[in-house]
């Protein structure tokens, strides 16, 4: 089996959770760290057992050995980060959200096509085991068609108004952050909804720091969605059946167990997961390189442009510009 060698963009902390999930990917080599920041570079690489460490992106982008690249930046970045890395025709896997807005997205998948070079968005969701399980029931009608849906993801963030989370001019806020989890959950249940009611608080910063949602879809089915950088939420998904109650307990966008609620009876399966979880996405992202493949199966453009427009038109609806 061929080594796939990685390389990260950008040490920060979502940086770390996926160095630690790569470990326990086989045929994964954690190959090249890159920061702006040569000791940042240096106390990662050493962490995480990298065989190379670069100062500069570029630098890393010409190593010719290099294969995939993880891109862990702030939001705003995404975008300029990954055409530079397909100009360097190497493979991309972006972290969510894949960009600002659609304009964005639909530039970064053009120049994947015109490159021939695989470009994925990070939603390392999608991947789970407890998700995919959840996302075959609704398939699959088990329980019958959904009815309504509940999702939330929320914490109390320490208040520093110099973070990147409080930060708008590098994308911070709660919708972008951790309410694309709430309203990916209901694009992978739901689909497209017919409309979308949205509300949210601001911080003196100007970014979102509590944001609600309704989507309403056909049959009067409707997806409540929130997300709150100032208050702790039960961060849980609750779709409601016409014959069960399927619960992604919490934290439902990480590895986690599913309730299964029936008027005979409850059950709780659980998902036995070694790692931390991003393994999964980094497994699935080898595989289509293995196979040659410049798109994903699983996360494909469709769904990363949907996911984008959905975001788009919450923040439209919200008054939140970046």
């Amino acid at each position: 089996m061929k080594t796939i060698k990685w390389g990260i963009l950008g040490l920060g902390k979502i940086a770390g959770k996926f160095a630690t999930g790569l470990k326990d990917v086989e045929g994964a080599e954690l190959y090249a760290v890159a920061s702006r920041s040569k000791s940042k570079a240096e106390a990662f690489a050493k962490e995480y057992n990298a065989t190379k460490l670069f100062s500069s992106y570029e630098a890393m982008l010409k190593d010719e050995a290099l294969d995939v690249v993880y891109i862990a930046t702030p939001h705003v970045f995404h975008h300029q980060q990954t055409l530079l890395c397909l100009d360097h025709k190497k493979a991309v896997l972006c972290e969510k959200p894949f960009a600002i807005n659609k304009e964005q997205v639909v530039e970064m998948i053009a120049k994947a096509k015109k490159e021939n070079v695989f470009l994925m968005e990070a939603m390392w969701t999608q991947f789970l085991p407890h998700f995919e399980f959840v996302l075959d029931l609704i398939e699959s009608e088990k329980y019958g068609k959904i009815k309504n849906l509940k999702a939330d993801f929320g914490f109390p963030a320490p208040v520093d108004l110099d973070k990147r989370l409080y930060n708008k001019v590098l994308g911070g806020g709660s919708l972008l952050d951790i309410g694309i989890y709430p309203i990916f959950m209901a694009m992978s249940a739901l689909g497209r909804p017919e409309k979308i009611q949205a509300s949210a608080k601001f911080s003196e910063t100007g970014i979102d720091t509590e944001c609600d949602m309704i989507f309403e879809y056909k049959n009067g089915v409707e997806a409540e969605l929130g997300s709150s950088i100032v208050k702790q939420t039960p961060t849980a998904a609750i779709i409601q059946f016409e014959k069960a109650t399927i619960t992604l307990n919490t934290r439902f966008h990480e590895p986690t167990s599913v309730k299964i609620q029936t008027p005979e009876s409850e059950e709780t399966k659980e998902f036995k997961v070694h790692s931390n979880g991003y393994n999964f996405e980094a497994e699935h992202v080898q595989k289509m390189l293995l196979e040659g493949k410049t798109e994903s199966t699983e996360m494909t453009f469709a769904k990363s442009l949907q996911l984008i427009e959905l975001l788009d038109k919450v923040r439209d609806q919200i008054g939140l510009e970046y």
